[in-house]
């Protein structure tokens, strides 16, 4: 697991897409977009209706790998505010275990302002935790250390004679932007002027591998 230094504490890189805070045994993650598939199938374009479990198992497991006792995620938990209604079955049961066995805490997002009661756990716009901020989208008006969502990043590189894309972290001084942890989320580039915007001039897209963290520095 890789470190990451941020915000004068320290983290570990797990399942590249997810943060482990060892000092207080918490896992973050961004965007899981729970019932994006059905989402869409109810407007018509089918989709395999598994993305709900398969992004939930992988969380499973890094809580089970990490032993996790607390949950931070950072918005955009459901597709849409209706989307915690259409949970159902082994996903429906292993979020309740999940959300049982842990302190749990929902950040609302863009997608899922009004999130109900029933997928249990606590449910906030944004917390202050130990000196961070932790909220779904970048404030630049704010200057203190800020973990977010929202904008899914992903670096593109070139890889023996082939461009390939990676989901990363994009960070400067004081913001660190996660990459969408759900299985059926898309990405922005890293350098996108919106991303830029949001976390400043000075900043680098952080991809993980197994054993290190790798870091390139983002132009305008």
């Amino acid at each position: 697991m890789p470190s990451l230094a941020f915000g004068g504490h320290e983290f570990r890189v797990v399942g590249r897409k997810a943060l482990f805070w060892p000092k207080r045994a918490a896992l973050i993650v961004a965007d899981l977009h729970l019932e994006k598939a059905s989402w869409f199938a109810e407007r018509g374009q089918m989709l395999p209706p598994y993305d709900s479990l398969a992004t939930l198992e992988r969380l499973s497991r890094l809580i089970d790998e990490t032993d996790t006792r607390e949950i931070w995620c950072l918005g955009d938990n459901f597709h849409d505010d209706a989307g915690a209604g259409r949970l159902g079955g082994e996903a429906k049961s292993l979020l309740a275990g999940l959300t049982n066995q842990t302190d749990w805490h929902w950040i609302t997002g863009n997608h899922d302002e009004h999130l109900p009661d029933t997928v249990g756990g606590k449910i906030v716009n944004e917390a202050l935790v130990d000196g961070l901020t932790l909220r779904h989208r970048a404030n630049t008006a704010d200057g203190q250390p800020e973990l977010s969502g929202h904008f899914h990043p992903k670096y593109r590189m070139s890889a023996r004679g082939h461009g390939v894309s990676r989901p990363c972290f994009v960070a400067s001084a004081t913001k660190l932007i996660f990459p969408a942890f759900g299985a059926l989320t898309g990405g922005l580039a890293a350098d996108h002027p919106e991303i830029v915007t949001a976390v400043g001039q000075r900043s680098e897209a952080l991809i993980a591998t197994s054993t290190r963290l790798l870091r390139f520095a983002l132009s305008v």
